[in-house]
């Protein structure tokens, strides 16, 4: 799928490549959740399908609290506070604990939620606000929505893919 440049193929995105991801997630056998053998964010490490989603509710989550903090003119800190960028995998694994506790079920509703807030949050945009000026750094905000949505949607559900396919599930 090509990069999104507008509002409409941004929208597109996100929905596309949730729901394929919705599909693998379907498909993964309730005791196969926490086989820690997907390869994880850090170097060299193994993660189990918990994680992953875990994971990709952490940055839905914080997509969100980037927009409700700009939204009130309060400074964010990008990643996340107490990270920096090349520390994405340290946010990751903060990521898995933070939800470790939350049942898979729950946790892909949570996502889902995440999801459709920030598609509500697109939606309330203009192709102007979302493209046509730097949001952070020389990022537009659609294309930080977009690294932080349909991009890693995307790369989960090839990874589950490829999971299930070496597990013959």
């Amino acid at each position: 799928m090509s990069v999104p440049g507008c509002k409409a193929e941004l929208l597109f995105a996100i929905q596309n490549e949730f729901d394929r991801l919705s599909i693998e997630i379907a498909l993964i056998p309730a005791t196969n959740v926490f086989d820690k053998s997907l390869d994880g964010h850090v170097k060299d490490s193994k993660m189990n399908v918990h994680n992953l989603i875990s994971y990709l509710v952490g940055w839905n989550e914080l997509v969100l609290k980037w927009h409700a903090k700009k939204g009130v003119g309060e400074s964010v800190d990008f990643p996340d506070t107490g990270f920096n960028w090349n520390q994405l995998g340290l946010l990751a694994e903060k990521f898995y604990k933070d939800y470790e506790g939350i049942p898979l079920a729950d946790l892909v509703v949570r996502l889902c939620s995440a999801k459709n807030r920030i598609v509500e949050l697109v939606e309330d945009e203009d192709d102007l606000r979302l493209y046509g000026q730097a949001w952070y750094k020389q990022y537009t905000m659609g294309k930080m929505i977009q690294l932080n949505t349909s991009s890693p949607y995307s790369n989960a559900a090839k990874r589950l893919r490829r999971w299930r396919k070496s597990h013959q599930l």
